[in-house]
């Protein structure tokens, strides 16, 4: 069964999500702190870590960082009340794999959690290679050869979601669920549309076939 750490001060939320997870099936272990989270981390195996930000002692930035520092490759999502693009470029560039804004869709978090139990404990680079492109997911860049590729905000999410996962499909529920909160009310001629855009500005220019279609289920990116 998939173990899961959820680091956070709020004890209320702490013990419904613990509650819920292990209805589903995984095994939970909570710590209410930094400092008890490095300790819960150094004696187990997780193969999800879930940090609130503001935590007394050490934060959810400074946990990162200490578990990355050790070569704790753990998948880490950062849960926060804090919202902004620099609180979630500052987790990315600590080494968090994802990032959910408080109040969330228990939903959603299900979804994003599957998504990180399928990639793995291997230790991930900040620039990710897929199809022959470079995504810098602390920079927010895309480069094919030279040439550097200008993406939305939304593009970018979808484009580094299927690259983390790349040579894996993944469906349009985990891939909204990633990229949009709102994920239950994304349709799938939504993502379809980015997935268009994209290939417009990562693909057609270059005669490359970078994303590719699974039929009835989702995406997959070129290994």
């Amino acid at each position: 069964m998939p173990r899961i750490l959820i680091a956070d001060d709020d004890h209320r939320l702490v013990r419904g999500l613990a509650e819920g997870l292990r209805y589903e099936g995984y095994v939970v272990e909570t710590a209410p702190d930094g400092e008890a989270a490095l300790v819960a981390a150094e004696a187990g195996t997780f193969d999800v870590i879930v940090l609130d930000i503001q935590m007394p002692g050490r934060n959810g930035y400074q946990v990162l960082r200490a578990l990355r520092a050790r070569e704790d490759w753990s998948p880490v999502l950062m849960l926060t009340a804090k919202d902004g693009e620099y609180d979630e470029a500052e987790g990315l560039d600590a080494g968090a794999d994802d990032y959910l804004t408080k109040p969330f869709s228990y939903v959603v978090l299900l979804a994003r959690l599957r998504t990180l139990i399928r990639r793995g404990r291997d230790r991930r680079p900040v620039v990710l290679g897929a199809g022959g492109l470079a995504i810098d997911v602390a920079r927010r860049t895309v480069v094919r050869g030279a040439a550097a590729i200008p993406l939305t905000a939304k593009e970018f999410d979808v484009l580094a979601t299927l690259a983390r996962d790349a040579g894996r499909p993944v469906s349009k529920t985990d891939l909204a669920a990633a990229v949009w909160d709102e994920a239950a009310d994304v349709a799938g001629n939504r993502i379809e549309v980015y997935i268009s855009a994209l290939r417009r500005k990562v693909d057609a220019p270059f005669g490359t076939d970078t994303i590719e279609t699974l039929r009835g289920y989702g995406y997959r990116v070129r290994a």
